[in-house]
């Protein structure tokens, strides 16, 4: 198996290819962006929703980079669907967190607007490899 993935890697011209994707890039952002507003966060929230929402924003990149180094499209597809549903995950606590005060109006449509913008993008990528 070890040898079968060497041989993999060895004729793959671009063994890093997930770092040219746009839906990777945009995901980063998305990901310094919730860092960015979680910073504000009262210090009670560090081991609850900080923690939960650090989590959900960097499972989204991570996914992305290990579906596209899949082999197959189906797998890609798949890791890329986890890759969504965290993102949704991370909405979700962004809408919770502007309704109990942590961040603004503006800062949450900002938000949710790049969201949508990555969601899309993620869908478009699925339908081009299905």
């Amino acid at each position: 198996m070890v040898k079968q993935l060497l041989n993999y890697c060895s004729w793959r011209k671009d063994m890093f290819g997930f770092q040219k994707l746009e839906i990777y890039n945009l995901s980063k952002d998305i990901v310094k962006d919730n860092y960015r507003l979680i910073k504000k966060f009262p210090s009670e929230e560090r081991f609850a929703l900080v923690q939960q929402m650090s989590r959900a924003a960097v499972s989204i990149p991570s996914n992305i980079a290990e579906g596209t180094s899949r082999m197959s499209n189906k797998e890609k597809a798949h890791f890329i669907n986890i890759a969504y549903g965290s993102l949704m995950e991370l909405v979700c606590q962004m809408e919770i967190s502007l309704e109990i005060g942590y961040i603004e109006q503006k800062e949450y449509d900002d938000f949710v607007k790049k969201s949508k913008n990555l969601a899309v993008k993620m869908s478009n990528f699925i339908r081009t490899i299905a």
